[in-house]
């Protein structure tokens, strides 16, 4: 889709627009179920790049301390208590500019992939900037997804990060894509960007070749010592609207509802479950920010008559 045809299906009345999405969700996806993602900081802290929201930044003081990456046995103990409790996938992420091949900590990297991938759930991992060496040896190892999100538009990306470009994303999703590893890529909302941004960037991720087969919708968790510390909540029919245009854009992808659930409601969060969200991740923490508790979590989905997907990997209805 092109940004005039995204404008247009935003812009209809909320009604009209999440009954459309709702009906192409139905038609692409099997049942009433939710998958729900584990993520886990496989380390922490210290990073050299300056994204105003993130409170893992080197440029910020945040009160987030430095930590080394995790031992292997560790994350292989978060791994099976999050295939335990019902998690399909398991996502690891680590907060540096990114890896190269040949280092200590990517050989480490790559095998605590291996180790995670005998557990039978799909293996996301985020670490940044990568090129086509490291996005291969990371498939060979057995990642299944990368997720590096754009952010936001490309206008406006320069007013969030300074350390890279939003030329620097493209690329690495480009070696993850070549790799033939699934791209996991969405952005942040509430940043102070405009409905513009938010449709500038569903057009470039709808226009990647081939579309991400998962698009994290993450609210701004206002992080203390971040300059996006005093940014007011995304607007609930706005985030239910971009979730529904985002539905739209790309059928056959888990729409995740990531990052900034604490910030929602419990009846604004089952609107984007109905305007075709159908992922979030579970855990009381995301990197450094809270999550919902699994029981509330559990419960919600209960009360509004979905389900926690199995864990025999899904996929979307063939048309």
């Amino acid at each position: 889709m092109d940004f005039s045809e995204l404008k247009r299906l935003y812009d209809q009345p909320l009604f009209d627009l999440i009954s459309q999405s709702r009906e192409t969700h139905l038609r692409h996806w099997r049942g009433e179920q939710v998958q729900r993602c584990s993520l886990l900081s496989i380390k922490t802290g210290g990073c050299s790049e300056d994204c105003a929201y993130c409170a893992q930044s080197a440029h910020y003081s945040t009160g987030v301390e430095r930590e080394d990456l995790m031992p292997v046995d560790e994350i292989m103990r978060a791994a099976q208590r999050a295939r335990a409790q019902g998690a399909t996938r398991f996502c690891m992420g680590a907060a540096w500019r990114g890896v190269r091949d040949g280092t200590p900590k990517f050989e480490q990297v790559l095998e605590t992939i291996r180790e995670v991938s005998q557990l039978g759930m799909e293996v996301c991992v985020t670490l940044g900037q990568i090129g086509m060496r490291e996005a291969r040896k990371l498939k060979e190892a057995g990642v299944t997804a990368y997720n590096h999100n754009i952010d936001t538009s490309p206008e406006f990306y320069s007013e969030i990060v300074t350390t890279h470009t939003f030329r620097d994303r493209l690329n690495t999703i480009a070696a993850v894509q070549e790799s033939g590893i699934s791209v996991c890529c969405g952005g942040i909302v509430g940043l102070g960007e405009t409905p513009h941004d938010r449709l500038r960037m569903i057009e470039v991720l709808c226009n990647l070749v081939p579309a991400p087969e998962s698009v994290p919708i993450n609210c701004l968790m206002a992080m203390p010592g971040t300059p996006l510390a005093d940014q007011p909540p995304i607007d609930i029919f706005d985030l239910v609207r971009l979730v529904a245009v985002t539905r739209l854009a790309m059928p056959k992808a888990r729409v995740r509802l990531a990052a900034g659930r604490t910030r929602l409601s419990r009846e604004g969060q089952a609107l984007c479950f109905f305007a075709g969200a159908n992922s979030i991740f579970y855990g009381e923490k995301l990197l450094t920010a809270q999550n919902p508790a699994t029981d509330a979590d559990v419960a919600l989905l209960r009360a509004i008559g979905l389900s926690i997907e199995p864990n025999d990997r899904p996929v979307a209805v063939p048309t």
